[in-house]
């Protein structure tokens, strides 16, 4: 759940902890900054559906998407633990009318305990720019400094607004489906 301005709180055995997007940052640094917004933005949407307004336990906690960028896998697996205790899985053919992205495309199913609740990323927050530089095999130095930026505007852009006004929360699938 998000409970204060940037800050996502889960229980761990019992005990609640919080994380920032700038905790996020520290585990899994800069290269996919983009990546790790997305992850924090479908996390703050999520949970507090999820969970009912309570904080979730974050070993309950599973994610299924069709985005395999490692930032949103590195904020997953520091939030959530889903990673190490697989309960993630990238599953490409899932949200075939998401976005497209660098890899895949903005699609996240997330359940726990028995609910489940699918993102999708609305539009206008990957360009076209973005997904064409990042499915290059080599940069010249002008690229990379444009693709750089292009990841850090769009993690700016996505952390600068509430997590409803990013992503679309579908139809939740019924207990004991998806994740």
């Amino acid at each position: 759940m998000s409970r204060g301005l940037g800050t996502l709180e889960v229980l761990d055995h019992g005990e609640a902890i919080s994380l920032s997007f700038d905790d996020l940052l520290k585990y899994h640094g800069r290269s996919s900054i983009g990546g790790v917004a997305h992850g924090f933005k479908v996390l703050e949407r999520a949970l507090p559906i999820l969970s009912a307004g309570e904080l979730p336990e974050r070993y309950d906690i599973h994610v299924e998407t069709a985005f395999p960028g490692p930032g949103a896998r590195d904020a997953f697996e520091m939030v959530t633990r889903a990673v190490t205790g697989e309960r993630y899985r990238v599953v490409p053919e899932l949200g075939a009318n998401a976005p497209v992205a660098p890899q895949g495309r903005y699609f996240f199913r997330l359940g726990y305990r028995g609910a489940t609740v699918d993102l999708t990323l609305r539009p206008g927050f990957a360009s076209d720019e973005l997904v064409q530089l990042a499915r290059l095999d080599s940069h010249t130095p002008a690229q990379e400094e444009r693709f750089t930026w292009l990841k850090h505007d769009m993690a700016s852009r996505l952390m600068a607004l509430p997590a409803e006004d990013v992503y679309d929360v579908g139809a939740p699938a019924p207990s004991g489906a998806g994740a």
